[in-house]
């Protein structure tokens, strides 16, 4: 057969067309994508300051905590009022007067509504590298403070005494216990990534506290575990420039409503451990036998927050699959309330008289954890779930 100039050409034309000339693209309209779970109802939008904590009070009163990570913040706890942050309890507590650390906050981590009438404040007591007169944990800095819901006024300041917060001490999370002792105990993690992982217990009517289960490994960071967040390796640039994983240790805590075990985990990690109480408040226990008392209850996922509910269910966080789980500890059986793209690192959970409360702070993107480039994109969100859950009653402990 004889091909002419123009067959040749026409030949050619054919042999570069693309692909979807060959063949229709697939219809896409119904393939399967992630399935959201739950109904989260935006609250409030922070558009400038970053939150960690959130706590809702039982006639709804809400308040936030923003910790000194080096965003320059203006106030380190507030309220949430007709749409407004408002520094709580007064602007002028809200500096970090590192001079007199009894009488300022420093750097906010967590804020509880117990039902005690307070609002307890655990301030780190630690500042960033850059933007204050002092850097890293100030003197005399950690501590418990309790401001009356009442009138907005500060009627208790606690220390946490050098014993108990170390030099390497980061202050995370706290949960109370009013029927122990004279005034109450209360429960706190160290979650420090440069020194051991610890559970601090405080007596509220002497301020004396304690460290149990210092360096125990389920106080610990997983040291195998790379958290993958976003679908990317959560790392942050070493020394040396190499990418490495900042493994943080115990963080989130939830107590059951009798009071007689302590849930933990840390925040790199993925598993949930308890322990009795008895275990904490005995000041002549050893750490071997402390250790024996403590129980793996495997996985849960990878949680920053954690709170228990009335009826004994543990409500947990997982940042990395931007979900809210929840557990039966009377059956030992896990469900999934809340999974979301908008639940971008989900940190911490309340309860309060309308459901369930939690704010996502997209933690995973600040510049430290993406080479140097913030991320973030405000405004971070409080969210809520709609669903039957009461704060556990302080009568029931």
């Amino acid at each position: 057969m004889r091909l002419t100039s123009a067959s040749l050409c026409l030949a050619s034309a054919l042999l570069t067309l693309p692909l979807a000339a060959w063949a229709a693209e697939p219809a896409t309209s119904n393939v399967a994508t992630d399935r959201p779970a739950g109904q989260l109802i935006p609250v409030f939008a922070f558009h400038d300051q970053m939150p960690t904590g959130i706590t809702v009070t039982r006639d709804g009163r809400r308040f936030a905590s923003y910790p000194r990570w080096g965003d320059g913040n203006a106030f380190t706890v507030a309220e949430l009022k007709d749409g407004r942050e408002i520094p709580w309890p007064s602007k002028a507590i809200n500096r970090p007067d590192i001079q007199h650390p009894n009488d300022a906050l420093i750097s906010v981590q967590s804020v509880v509504a117990p039902g005690d009438g307070n609002i307890w404040l655990l301030d780190t007591g630690t500042l960033p590298d850059k933007g204050y007169a002092a850097s890293g944990q100030v003197k005399d800095g950690p501590k418990l403070v309790a401001v009356r819901l009442a009138d907005n006024t500060v009627v208790r300041t606690l220390p946490v005494p050098p014993e108990a917060a170390t030099a390497t001490t980061y202050l995370n999370d706290v949960r109370f216990d009013f029927s122990k002792g004279k005034a109450g105990v209360a429960y706190m993690t160290d979650s420090s990534f440069t020194g051991p992982g610890a559970i601090i217990v405080m007596d509220l009517a002497s301020g004396d506290a304690w460290r149990v289960l210092d360096g125990h490994p389920s106080t610990q960071a997983d040291p195998a575990m790379v958290p993958i967040v976003e679908g990317r390796r959560m790392t942050a640039t070493g020394k040396d420039g190499q990418q490495v994983v900042r493994r943080v240790p115990a963080d989130g805590i939830a107590l059951s409503p009798d009071g007689s075990t302590l849930y933990y985990s840390a925040l790199t990690g993925r598993h949930l451990y308890s322990v009795p109480t008895a275990t904490l408040l005995d000041r002549h226990i050893t750490e071997e036998e402390a250790a024996r008392t403590v129980t793996d209850l495997g996985e849960k996922g990878a949680s920053d927050g954690m709170i228990m509910d009335n009826s004994g269910h543990l409500y947990a966080t997982d940042y990395e699959h931007n979900a809210i789980h929840r557990l039966d500890t009377r059956t030992g059986d896990w469900s999934t309330i809340a999974h979301d793209p908008r639940l971008l690192w989900p940190d911490t959970l309340s309860i309060g008289p309308d459901g369930v409360y939690v704010t996502a702070n997209q933690l995973h993107r600040q510049a430290a954890f993406n080479q140097g480039r913030d991320l973030r994109q405000p405004p971070y969100m409080l969210y809520r779930l709609d669903m039957d859950a009461e704060p556990v009653a302080p009568e029931n402990r």
